[in-house]
């Protein structure tokens, strides 16, 4: 006696995997332009199909179960390889120009996806324009750009967050940093930039002093001072190279917190390929 196969609806999929995103049944609604009864019934025929309890209330929110983490993963595969296959049956026609917004130390993750992208419509041309996270976002607003990655500080807030990373304090391997008061920084230019902004918050807290031996708007243009020994930096946890180390609480430096790095997109409806190249950099941006 054979077994009857099973198979999983797609759209069920999404609905779930949308509410491992945002944690809310009223997010996902706006998320999918569903109604919020349409969500919650989705969400019950995807458990009576796997007959298991997929998701839990906790407070306000919604959180997946042992079970659900692992249905999101296979989830994600499937309607990835769904979205793909139709991306690349429809690639022909498809053209025009996307522009896409970025700081400059977030580009290089980006290269990978963009690479990929490019490959399913090679006759989309792409368009990069890196800035500050606050021009970016008013770009977007002002329909100039397509999709923006940012990171969310005082003035640029909303999008969508696609992932929170830990801010931490860094010095050469090659030279031992000097730590007394004032503690020389490399920091970020003032005015736009919430990295700054959140460190010096922290260290007049602690009641240390400080000075700014060098600022830039990338961290490509503060390595040399950090490099040489002459100051330290505040840096997001995944910018740490090899030769970069972080200093912990035994420096007498104070905790950092973390940022929320968005994704932004003009109101409206999006193209296909704007909607799917979004699609890729929320799932490589959650997966670290």
């Amino acid at each position: 006696m054979s077994l009857r196969r099973r198979n999983l609806e797609l759209s069920l999929l999404r609905t779930f995997v949308a509410l491992a995103d945002v944690g809310t049944v009223t997010g996902v609604a706006e998320r999918l332009a569903y109604t919020q009864s349409a969500v919650s019934m989705q969400l019950r025929r995807l458990e009576s199909a796997v007959e298991v309890e997929l998701v839990r209330r906790e407070g306000r929110k919604l959180v997946l179960t042992p079970e659900g983490q692992r249905l999101l993963n296979y989830a994600r595969r499937m309607l990835a390889l769904n979205d793909e296959a139709w991306a690349d049956l429809r690639s022909g026609p498809v053209t025009g120009v996307l522009r896409i917004g970025i700081p400059e130390d977030y580009a290089p993750l980006l290269s990978p996806t963009l690479a990929y992208f490019q490959q399913v419509y090679p006759s989309v041309q792409l368009e990069i324009h890196c800035a500050l996270s606050v021009q970016l976002v008013r770009q977007v607003r002002a329909g100039e750009l397509d999709i923006a990655i940012t990171t969310r500080q005082r003035n640029s807030p909303g999008g969508e967050v696609l992932r929170r990373e830990p801010l931490v304090w860094v010095a050469s391997r090659a030279h031992e940093p000097v730590l007394d008061d004032p503690v020389a920084l490399a920091l970020f230019s003032a005015g736009e930039d919430v990295f700054r902004e959140l460190a010096l918050a922290r260290l007049e807290t602690a009641g240390r002093s400080w000075r700014v031996a060098c600022t830039s708007q990338s961290l490509t243009g503060i390595r040399p001072a950090v490099d040489a020994g002459l100051a330290i930096a505040v840096v997001a946890r995944y910018m740490v190279t090899p030769d970069l180390r972080i200093l912990d609480e035994s420096s007498g430096l104070p905790d950092l917190p973390s940022v929320e790095i968005s994704l932004h997109r003009p109101p409206g409806r999006p193209s296909e390929p704007a909607r799917w190249l979004a699609g890729l950099i929320q799932d490589q941006w959650r997966e670290g």
